[in-house]
């Protein structure tokens, strides 16, 4: 008997199908397939107290006005274009995602949006973010008589 995923061979007819179905028609089905989805960026955070480090493996932005970042309340969301195009070469084989790369991260704390700070090194996006921590712990709320 061989072990092994039985779907091995399909793995890379994903792009194919995806090119004539013109949308993510695999989406449904990625669970069944063998764990080689291209478009799965490396992501780590970290947490310290108040803070927290965010680490995105991006390789192959050209600049980086190719990314962009949007924080609302506990969500970051990243969004990148990957481009790895080498003059006078041919793609023969795909193993690093090239394209739209876009992620929903939900933070565990609010975030403090004017202490954000973001950088992009060797391949690396580096997002530092701080709690949002309330000017006044709590407030008092007035009741009012009913009629």
């Amino acid at each position: 008997m061989v072990k092994g995923n039985p779907f091995d061979p399909f793995s890379d007819w994903t792009k194919h199908w995806q090119q004539f179905f013109q949308g993510d028609f695999w989406g449904n089905f990625q669970s069944f397939l063998p764990a080689t989805n291209k478009q799965q960026s490396g992501i780590n955070i970290y947490k310290k107290d108040n803070e927290l480090l965010i680490v995105v493996s991006l390789p192959g932005l050209e600049k980086v006005e190719d990314a962009e970042l949007y924080i609302y309340y506990k969500t970051l969301e990243i969004k990148a274009n990957i481009n790895l195009n080498f003059k006078g070469f041919e793609l023969v084989e795909e193993g690093i995602f090239q394209g739209t790369w876009e992620k929903t991260i939900p933070l565990p704390f609010a975030i403090k949006e004017d202490r954000i700070e973001a950088t992009y090194h060797n391949g690396l996006l580096f997002i530092h973010l701080h709690r949002l921590i309330p000017d006044e712990p709590k407030k008092k709320i007035e009741i009012k008589k009913g009629e």
